[in-house]
């Protein structure tokens, strides 16, 4: 599909319902419902559900697309989004009919719970366990940090096999089973609306046909089809960051004055050269991104590494862009009104969701010495 008509629902949504909210979300830790409820009403929710079962048929970057419009307003609703729109990739690929068709309705809110509180943010390590009882698997685990929890209504879960000897599965759980808790509320730095809690199972019975893929396979399905959705469009997160903060600091510049000079703060040198020098490395990251989406879209041989950088440079970059955003602020920048500081705070999480840039650097290093990513 063209990125027109999604265009028209974005320019329709984000200034009446995603940008009033964007403050009080953040000052509050509000959960965006009343967002996501106005993207599930026009089929955004449904982006990339299949057109048989009522979705939009959308892309990856139409995803992203889409994440990096919210990102410039609300960080928090951008997270809630991407981390959807993640678990409906596996969802898509091995789900039920009909959550497919409640997710494609826009009724249906999905996330991926994958870290725990033992590995941390090494995903690929579930240490929970699935034992089968009967024509049921039991799940136990202590999960660390789930983006919406409490607020989804299902999750993409890791564990261990529940009968194969190694690797993990996957699990479609519905968030409102039995023994199925949040534990404690998100009172973060950033992203402060995206309800990112710890999440606990304790004797949660679904059936074995709640298994997305075959058992030992979680980990396959989580690199080959969860990662590079969600790698594309944590680092579109990263970009429409850097776009509102860029965006907010040459507003800054034009409009505060050195009045004893006559000059605007845009007419100092040095401020010109901050502001160059966050627009140059934005705009390279923008293009090592889209490329990135144009590599894996067309199966092309570079496709893994262009999807492993994608988070880990847009991230990074978006560390230092939001910082020089900051510097060129000077002391108003500190202020809410501004809202520098909140793309700021909230830019400094891709750094450390997993995988983290750390872990990244090591998977392309890995790459590039043509070595196994675990090993």
């Amino acid at each position: 599909m063209t990125a027109s008509p999604i265009l028209d629902v974005l320019e329709e949504l984000i200034p009446t319902v995603v940008e009033p909210a964007a403050a009080d979300v953040d000052a509050h830790g509000v959960f965006p419902r009343a967002a996501v409820v106005a993207l599930g009403r026009a089929g955004l929710l449904g982006l990339t559900s299949a057109p048989e079962v009522g979705g939009m048929g959308g892309t990856l970057a139409d995803a992203a697309l889409v994440v990096r419009s919210l990102a410039r307003v609300c960080g928090s609703t951008a997270m809630v989004v991407c981390m959807h729109y993640s678990a409906v990739a596996v969802i898509e690929a091995e789900g039920p009919d009909d959550v497919r068709r409640a997710i494609a309705a826009g009724e249906h809110l999905s996330t991926l719970a994958f870290s725990e509180t033992g590995s941390r943010s090494q995903f690929w390590a579930p240490l929970g366990t699935a034992t089968p009882e009967g024509g049921d698997v039991v799940l136990d685990a202590s999960k660390s940090w789930v983006t919406s929890a409490g607020e989804a209504d299902s999750y993409v879960w890791t564990s261990r096999p529940a009968g194969a000897p190694e690797g993990a599965t996957l699990w479609l759980v519905p968030a409102d089973a039995p023994g199925l808790d949040v534990v404690g509320a998100f009172d973060g730095l950033g992203l402060r609306g995206n309800a990112s809690s710890p999440v606990r199972a304790n004797g949660v019975r679904i059936p074995m046909t709640a298994r997305l893929g075959d058992d030992g396979a979680g980990l396959d399905l989580a690199l080959g089809v969860v990662l590079p959705a969600f790698q594309i469009l944590n680092a579109s997160c990263s970009l429409g960051l850097m776009d509102a903060g860029i965006g907010k600091a040459l507003a800054h510049t034009s409009g505060a004055r050195l009045e004893h000079l006559g000059q605007s703060l845009a007419d100092q040198p040095v401020v010109r050269q901050h502001l160059a020098e966050m627009k140059n490395r934005a705009d390279a990251a923008d293009t090592l991104v889209a490329d990135a989406v144009v590599a894996l879209q067309s199966g092309r041989e570079d496709a893994p590494l262009r999807m492993l950088q994608s988070k880990a440079v847009a991230g990074g970059t978006a560390l230092d862009v939001l910082d020089l955003a900051m510097r060129v602020g000077g002391g108003a920048a500190f202020r809410k009104d501004v809202g520098i500081e909140r793309h700021f705070r909230d830019a400094r999480a891709s750094a450390v969701m997993a995988p983290t840039v750390d872990a990244l650097q090591e998977f392309i290093g890995r790459a590039l010495s043509g070595l196994p990513l675990f090993g």
